[in-house]
Protein backbone atom coordinates (compact mmCIF):
# COMPACT_ATOMS: atom_id res chain seq x y z
CA UNK A 1 0.00 0.00 0.00
CA UNK A 2 1.55 3.37 -1.15
CA UNK A 3 0.92 7.16 -2.29
CA UNK A 4 2.39 8.61 -4.81
CA UNK A 5 4.42 11.43 -3.38
CA UNK A 6 5.96 10.23 -0.03
CA UNK A 7 5.81 11.46 2.08
CA UNK A 8 3.06 13.09 1.53
CA UNK A 9 2.63 16.78 2.32
CA UNK A 10 -0.81 17.97 3.98
CA UNK A 11 -1.73 21.39 4.68
CA UNK A 12 -2.96 21.21 8.49
CA UNK A 13 -6.32 22.94 8.25
CA UNK A 14 -4.58 24.61 5.27
CA UNK A 15 -1.65 26.85 5.64
CA UNK A 16 -2.16 27.68 9.17
CA UNK A 17 1.14 28.79 9.97
CA UNK A 18 0.56 31.63 7.42
CA UNK A 19 -3.41 32.58 7.62
CA UNK A 20 -6.44 31.45 9.90
CA UNK A 21 -7.28 28.18 9.82
CA UNK A 22 -10.04 26.38 7.48
CA UNK A 23 -10.20 30.06 5.26
CA UNK A 24 -10.22 29.90 1.95
CA UNK A 25 -6.65 31.91 2.20
CA UNK A 26 -5.20 29.08 4.32
CA UNK A 27 -6.38 26.59 1.37
CA UNK A 28 -5.18 28.14 -1.06
CA UNK A 29 -1.90 29.22 -0.26
CA UNK A 30 -1.05 25.19 1.07
CA UNK A 31 -1.74 24.10 -2.29
CA UNK A 32 0.63 27.77 -3.63
CA UNK A 33 3.37 26.62 -1.28
CA UNK A 34 3.24 22.91 -2.49
CA UNK A 35 1.50 21.02 -0.52
CA UNK A 36 -0.32 17.60 -1.79
CA UNK A 37 -3.25 17.66 0.30
CA UNK A 38 -5.45 20.05 2.66
CA UNK A 39 -6.79 18.47 5.70
CA UNK A 40 -10.21 20.08 6.94
CA UNK A 41 -11.84 19.49 10.30
CA UNK A 42 -15.56 19.07 9.66
CA UNK A 43 -18.69 19.88 11.42
CA UNK A 44 -22.26 20.79 11.38
CA UNK A 45 -24.91 22.65 11.52
CA UNK A 46 -28.58 22.53 13.14
CA UNK A 47 -29.74 21.84 9.37
CA UNK A 48 -27.42 19.40 8.40
CA UNK A 49 -24.43 21.89 6.77
CA UNK A 50 -21.06 20.62 6.75
CA UNK A 51 -18.63 23.50 8.00
CA UNK A 52 -15.16 23.51 8.70
CA UNK A 53 -13.95 24.53 11.94
CA UNK A 54 -11.36 22.68 13.68
CA UNK A 55 -14.42 22.57 16.74
CA UNK A 56 -17.56 22.60 17.33
CA UNK A 57 -16.91 25.42 19.72
CA UNK A 58 -16.16 28.15 17.97
CA UNK A 59 -16.35 31.23 20.04
CA UNK A 60 -11.88 31.01 19.52
CA UNK A 61 -12.37 31.31 15.82
CA UNK A 62 -14.37 33.50 15.00
CA UNK A 63 -16.27 36.86 15.70
CA UNK A 64 -19.66 35.08 17.17
CA UNK A 65 -19.08 36.74 20.59
CA UNK A 66 -18.79 40.00 18.75
CA UNK A 67 -23.07 39.14 17.45
CA UNK A 68 -25.30 40.61 20.14
CA UNK A 69 -27.93 38.55 17.96
CA UNK A 70 -26.47 35.34 19.16
CA UNK A 71 -25.72 36.37 22.85
CA UNK A 72 -28.48 33.98 24.07
CA UNK A 73 -26.60 30.53 22.09
CA UNK A 74 -23.84 31.02 24.73
CA UNK A 75 -23.78 27.73 26.53
CA UNK A 76 -22.27 24.94 28.06
CA UNK A 77 -22.17 21.24 26.68
CA UNK A 78 -20.10 17.83 27.34
CA UNK A 79 -18.72 16.93 24.16
CA UNK A 80 -16.65 13.51 24.55
CA UNK A 81 -16.76 13.49 28.17
CA UNK A 82 -14.96 17.31 28.18
CA UNK A 83 -17.38 20.52 29.40
CA UNK A 84 -17.32 23.62 26.74
CA UNK A 85 -18.53 26.92 26.98
CA UNK A 86 -19.03 28.97 24.34
CA UNK A 87 -21.33 28.63 21.01
CA UNK A 88 -21.40 25.49 18.92
CA UNK A 89 -22.10 25.06 15.59
CA UNK A 90 -25.13 22.73 15.77
CA UNK A 91 -26.77 25.55 17.33
CA UNK A 92 -26.85 27.64 14.37
CA UNK A 93 -28.65 27.25 10.95
CA UNK A 94 -25.86 27.73 7.90
CA UNK A 95 -27.65 31.06 7.14
CA UNK A 96 -26.93 32.14 10.76
CA UNK A 97 -23.64 30.84 10.94
CA UNK A 98 -22.47 32.87 6.95
CA UNK A 99 -23.10 35.70 9.01
CA UNK A 100 -19.44 35.16 11.08
CA UNK A 101 -16.41 35.81 10.38
CA UNK A 102 -13.00 33.79 11.10
CA UNK A 103 -10.03 34.53 13.58
CA UNK A 104 -6.68 33.15 14.18
CA UNK A 105 -6.74 30.17 16.38
CA UNK A 106 -3.79 31.16 18.24
CA UNK A 107 -3.60 35.34 18.29
CA UNK A 108 -0.52 35.13 21.15
CA UNK A 109 1.25 32.52 18.96
CA UNK A 110 0.65 34.41 15.19
CA UNK A 111 0.39 37.48 15.66
CA UNK A 112 0.41 37.99 11.94
CA UNK A 113 -2.31 35.91 10.93
CA UNK A 114 -4.38 38.41 13.39
CA UNK A 115 -4.08 41.01 10.51
CA UNK A 116 -5.96 38.16 8.28
CA UNK A 117 -8.78 38.29 11.20
CA UNK A 118 -12.59 39.06 10.17
CA UNK A 119 -11.68 39.35 6.20
CA UNK A 120 -13.41 35.72 5.62
CA UNK A 121 -16.48 33.62 6.26
CA UNK A 122 -17.13 30.25 7.46
CA UNK A 123 -16.48 27.87 4.74
CA UNK A 124 -18.42 24.87 4.01
CA UNK A 125 -17.21 21.57 2.60
CA UNK A 126 -18.38 22.14 -0.59
CA UNK A 127 -16.99 25.11 -1.43
CA UNK A 128 -13.41 23.29 -0.33
CA UNK A 129 -14.34 21.10 -3.54
CA UNK A 130 -14.25 23.88 -5.71
CA UNK A 131 -10.95 24.99 -3.97
CA UNK A 132 -9.05 21.90 -4.84
CA UNK A 133 -10.61 21.51 -8.65
CA UNK A 134 -9.45 24.37 -9.03
CA UNK A 135 -5.85 24.36 -7.94
CA UNK A 136 -5.38 20.90 -9.61
CA UNK A 137 -6.15 22.34 -12.63
CA UNK A 138 -3.98 25.21 -12.42
CA UNK A 139 -1.26 23.41 -11.36
CA UNK A 140 -2.07 20.62 -13.17
CA UNK A 141 -1.22 18.21 -10.48
CA UNK A 142 -3.77 15.90 -8.45
CA UNK A 143 -4.19 17.62 -5.37
CA UNK A 144 -5.92 15.54 -2.57
CA UNK A 145 -8.01 16.10 0.74
CA UNK A 146 -7.69 14.15 3.86
CA UNK A 147 -11.02 15.00 5.45
CA UNK A 148 -11.31 14.80 9.64
CA UNK A 149 -14.76 13.76 11.17
CA UNK A 150 -15.21 15.42 14.89
CA UNK A 151 -17.13 14.55 17.09
CA UNK A 152 -19.36 11.51 15.54
CA UNK A 153 -21.06 10.25 18.00
CA UNK A 154 -21.46 13.00 19.56
CA UNK A 155 -23.66 14.72 16.59
CA UNK A 156 -24.85 11.31 16.02
CA UNK A 157 -26.59 11.65 19.59
CA UNK A 158 -28.02 15.07 18.63
CA UNK A 159 -29.64 13.97 15.37
CA UNK A 160 -26.97 14.46 12.94
CA UNK A 161 -25.06 11.96 11.26
CA UNK A 162 -21.78 13.15 9.91
CA UNK A 163 -21.54 9.54 7.82
CA UNK A 164 -24.52 10.07 6.42
CA UNK A 165 -24.09 14.24 5.50
CA UNK A 166 -20.58 13.28 4.56
CA UNK A 167 -21.57 10.57 2.13
CA UNK A 168 -23.93 12.61 0.35
CA UNK A 169 -21.60 16.08 0.00
CA UNK A 170 -19.01 13.89 -1.41
CA UNK A 171 -21.29 12.10 -3.93
CA UNK A 172 -19.80 13.00 -7.27
CA UNK A 173 -16.88 14.49 -6.42
CA UNK A 174 -14.84 11.95 -4.43
CA UNK A 175 -12.69 8.83 -5.59
CA UNK A 176 -10.37 6.33 -4.37
CA UNK A 177 -7.36 8.99 -5.60
CA UNK A 178 -8.80 12.34 -4.50
CA UNK A 179 -10.04 11.68 -0.75
CA UNK A 180 -8.23 10.47 2.71
CA UNK A 181 -11.14 10.16 5.53
CA UNK A 182 -9.90 10.52 9.22
CA UNK A 183 -11.54 10.19 12.64
CA UNK A 184 -10.14 9.44 16.22
CA UNK A 185 -13.55 7.21 16.01
CA UNK A 186 -13.53 4.01 13.92
CA UNK A 187 -17.29 3.07 13.92
CA UNK A 188 -17.81 6.37 11.81
CA UNK A 189 -15.08 5.59 9.23
CA UNK A 190 -16.81 2.22 8.63
CA UNK A 191 -20.01 3.57 8.19
CA UNK A 192 -18.90 6.03 5.83
CA UNK A 193 -16.80 3.19 3.58
CA UNK A 194 -20.39 1.15 4.10
CA UNK A 195 -22.31 4.11 2.36
CA UNK A 196 -19.92 3.71 -0.64
CA UNK A 197 -17.92 6.50 -0.30
CA UNK A 198 -14.28 5.90 -2.13
CA UNK A 199 -10.94 6.71 -0.44
CA UNK A 200 -8.37 5.37 2.49
CA UNK A 201 -9.74 5.25 6.18
CA UNK A 202 -7.51 6.59 8.26
CA UNK A 203 -7.61 6.20 12.27
CA UNK A 204 -6.18 8.80 14.43
CA UNK A 205 -4.53 7.71 17.67
CA UNK A 206 -3.84 10.23 20.95
CA UNK A 207 -0.73 9.14 23.23
CA UNK A 208 -3.02 8.73 25.77
CA UNK A 209 -6.95 7.87 26.49
CA UNK A 210 -9.68 5.61 24.24
CA UNK A 211 -11.57 6.60 21.43
CA UNK A 212 -15.18 8.41 22.40
CA UNK A 213 -16.85 5.93 20.70
CA UNK A 214 -15.35 3.12 22.84
CA UNK A 215 -16.21 4.79 25.76
CA UNK A 216 -19.77 5.53 25.36
CA UNK A 217 -20.13 1.88 24.38
CA UNK A 218 -17.77 0.05 26.32
CA UNK A 219 -16.98 2.80 29.72
CA UNK A 220 -14.12 1.92 31.44
CA UNK A 221 -13.49 -1.23 29.35
CA UNK A 222 -13.00 0.73 25.83
CA UNK A 223 -9.69 -0.19 24.30
CA UNK A 224 -7.39 2.30 24.70
CA UNK A 225 -5.23 3.66 22.13
CA UNK A 226 -2.18 2.43 23.54
CA UNK A 227 -3.84 -1.53 22.63
CA UNK A 228 -4.61 -0.64 19.27
CA UNK A 229 -0.46 -0.28 19.17
CA UNK A 230 0.06 -3.91 20.26
CA UNK A 231 0.92 -6.48 17.51
CA UNK A 232 -2.07 -7.87 17.58
CA UNK A 233 -3.63 -4.38 17.62
CA UNK A 234 -1.88 -3.43 14.61
CA UNK A 235 -3.26 -6.71 13.05
CA UNK A 236 -6.60 -6.06 13.81
CA UNK A 237 -6.69 -2.54 12.43
CA UNK A 238 -4.99 -3.61 9.16
CA UNK A 239 -8.62 -6.23 8.46
CA UNK A 240 -10.77 -2.54 9.12
CA UNK A 241 -8.54 0.77 7.79
CA UNK A 242 -5.97 1.64 5.73
CA UNK A 243 -3.59 3.26 7.79
CA UNK A 244 -3.02 5.06 11.51
CA UNK A 245 -2.27 8.87 12.16
CA UNK A 246 -0.25 9.69 15.10
CA UNK A 247 1.00 12.53 17.27
CA UNK A 248 4.45 13.45 15.91
CA UNK A 249 5.68 12.91 19.63
CA UNK A 250 4.32 9.01 19.72
CA UNK A 251 7.27 8.82 17.34
CA UNK A 252 9.81 10.83 18.91
CA UNK A 253 12.85 9.55 20.97
CA UNK A 254 13.99 12.24 23.72
CA UNK A 255 16.84 11.87 26.66
CA UNK A 256 15.83 12.89 29.95
CA UNK A 257 16.09 16.76 29.61
CA UNK A 258 13.59 16.54 26.69
CA UNK A 259 15.86 16.95 23.56
CA UNK A 260 15.37 14.74 20.60
CA UNK A 261 17.58 12.09 19.68
CA UNK A 262 15.74 9.82 17.26
CA UNK A 263 12.54 8.08 16.33
CA UNK A 264 11.27 4.57 17.19
CA UNK A 265 10.29 1.63 15.63
CA UNK A 266 6.43 2.81 14.88
CA UNK A 267 6.43 3.34 11.27
CA UNK A 268 7.91 0.39 10.94
CA UNK A 269 5.92 -1.62 13.04
CA UNK A 270 2.77 -0.03 11.24
CA UNK A 271 4.15 -0.80 7.43
CA UNK A 272 4.51 -4.59 8.62
CA UNK A 273 1.01 -4.34 9.63
CA UNK A 274 0.48 -3.79 6.35
CA UNK A 275 -0.94 -0.22 7.07
CA UNK A 276 -0.11 3.62 5.78
CA UNK A 277 1.86 5.69 9.05
CA UNK A 278 0.85 9.34 9.00
CA UNK A 279 1.91 12.03 11.61
CA UNK A 280 0.72 15.24 12.92
CA UNK A 281 1.65 18.07 13.40
CA UNK A 282 4.62 19.49 11.81
CA UNK A 283 5.12 23.24 12.84
CA UNK A 284 7.80 25.78 13.06
CA UNK A 285 7.70 27.42 16.17
CA UNK A 286 10.17 27.46 19.22
CA UNK A 287 6.73 26.50 21.03
CA UNK A 288 6.07 23.10 19.52
CA UNK A 289 9.48 21.76 18.68
CA UNK A 290 11.96 19.73 21.36
CA UNK A 291 14.21 21.39 23.74
CA UNK A 292 17.48 21.00 21.78
CA UNK A 293 16.01 22.54 18.64
CA UNK A 294 14.64 25.65 20.03
CA UNK A 295 16.35 28.85 18.62
CA UNK A 296 15.16 31.59 21.22
CA UNK A 297 13.01 31.81 24.24
CA UNK A 298 10.62 33.51 22.01
CA UNK A 299 8.14 30.70 21.62
CA UNK A 300 6.69 32.61 18.31
CA UNK A 301 10.02 32.59 16.61
CA UNK A 302 11.12 29.31 14.22
CA UNK A 303 13.78 26.88 15.58
CA UNK A 304 15.29 24.46 14.32
CA UNK A 305 11.94 22.81 12.37
CA UNK A 306 13.98 21.57 9.96
CA UNK A 307 16.36 18.84 11.77
CA UNK A 308 12.87 17.98 13.40
CA UNK A 309 10.77 17.67 10.54
CA UNK A 310 13.78 15.91 8.35
CA UNK A 311 14.17 13.40 11.68
CA UNK A 312 10.04 12.84 11.74
CA UNK A 313 10.28 11.94 7.82
CA UNK A 314 13.20 10.08 7.75
CA UNK A 315 11.28 7.22 9.79
CA UNK A 316 9.86 6.20 6.77
CA UNK A 317 6.23 8.32 7.34
CA UNK A 318 3.56 7.96 4.00
CA UNK A 319 2.19 11.06 5.11
CA UNK A 320 2.71 14.76 7.38
CA UNK A 321 0.32 17.11 8.58
CA UNK A 322 1.95 20.44 9.05
CA UNK A 323 1.03 24.30 9.55
CA UNK A 324 3.79 25.50 7.00
CA UNK A 325 3.40 23.39 3.90
CA UNK A 326 6.36 25.13 1.90
CA UNK A 327 8.62 24.08 4.69
CA UNK A 328 8.10 20.58 4.73
CA UNK A 329 8.52 20.25 0.92
CA UNK A 330 11.57 22.07 1.68
CA UNK A 331 12.43 18.58 4.54
CA UNK A 332 10.80 16.36 2.50
CA UNK A 333 13.32 17.80 -0.96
Amino acid sequence: MSITTSPLVIGHRGASGYRPEHTRAAYELAFTLGADAVEPDIVATRDGVLVLRHENEISGTTNVADHPEFADRHTSKIIDGTVLTGWFTEDFTWAELSTLRARERLPGLRTSNVAFNDREPILRLSELWEIVDQHSATQRRPLQVVAEIKHASYFESIGLPLDELFAREVSGWATADNLIIEAFEQSVLHRIRDRGVPGKLLFLLEASGAPADLVARFGAYARNYAEHLTPEGLAQLAGEVDGISVDKRMLMVKDLAGNLTGTNDLVARVHAAGLLAFCWTLRAENRFLPKNLRRSKQPEQFGDWLAEFRMIMDSGLDGVFTDQPDLAVTARG
